[in-house]
């Protein structure tokens, strides 16, 4: 038990300390909280509307979550055919970088003229800006198996889908979370920009409201949820991968 403390109370200190030297600096240059809240502003914002802030964050988690979904499955499917046929990967992966590359909150509008004002723009925006980092790492971890596990398979008259299946894949994996814990951090952004461009509901529209009525606090309040809606996702994508690949632990270690 005291192994995990230095994990746990590290990053809590550091938080510990940048709220202290935030709060210190509103005090000593006369900060109004209309401008930068104090930490005591925002926590009144939150006890102010409670419920308010929970159904938003539900919101936004929701629409985050299901984006995430339909891009990992989607990258994953991606990343196997580019790498299994390198005729379709030299044909595709320029337009995907080439797509990536747009500026997504141009996009969001042309999402709400196109699927109009609920949910589903949301959803897509999340998976237009998770996709392209789960296909990435994906994809390189499906193509960084040493050559001689290849051939050993070979030597024993392993077929493609056996190699692809009980080697690469497994192999991968490592690859493949790292693109995962980069995609789940995009997909909170990529809910807000959604919420930016056209909504009625999230965090993304508190922030936008709270803004428009000079009520900073209460935007401020909205962005610490986002932040710990993000790390608690990052955690729990990095926990999943501390469970299901010890061995790779043991082999970085």
């Amino acid at each position: 038990m005291w192994s995990y403390l230095p994990a746990l109370g590290l990053p809590l200190l550091g938080a510990a300390v940048v709220v202290a030297l935030w709060w210190l600096a509103t005090i000593v240059f006369g900060i109004q909280p209309f401008v930068l809240p104090a930490p005591p502003d925002i926590a009144k914002a939150f006890t102010r509307l409670p419920g308010y802030l929970l159904r938003q964050t539900q919101t936004t988690l929701m629409e985050t979550l299901a984006g995430f979904g339909l891009a990992v499955l989607g990258g994953l499917l991606m990343a196997m055919v580019l790498t299994a046929f390198r005729v379709i990967e030299r044909a595709i992966f320029p337009l995907l970088v080439a797509a990536n590359a747009v500026p997504k909150i141009a996009v969001a509008p042309l999402l709400v003229v196109w699927l109009g004002f609920g949910s589903v723009p949301k959803i897509v925006m999340v998976f237009l800006i998770s996709f392209f980092p789960i296909v990435v790492a994906a994809g390189a971890g499906l193509t960084s198996m040493p050559a001689e596990l290849g051939e050993l398979a070979r030597s024993l008259s392993a077929s493609r889908r056996q190699m692809f299946v009980k080697l690469r894949i497994p192999w991968a994996l490592p690859q493949i979370f790292i693109g995962l814990k980069v995609g789940i951090t995009l997909a909170v952004v990529g809910a807000v920009v959604g919420e930016f461009s056209g909504g009625d509901q999230g965090l993304g529209y508190v922030i936008l409201g709270s803004g428009a009525s000079a009520d900073t606090p209460l935007a401020f309040a909205a962005m610490t949820l986002l932040g710990a809606m993000s790390v608690a996702l990052f955690y729990l994508v990095a926990g999943v991968e501390w469970l299901l690949l010890p061995w790779a632990r043991e082999i970085s270690g």
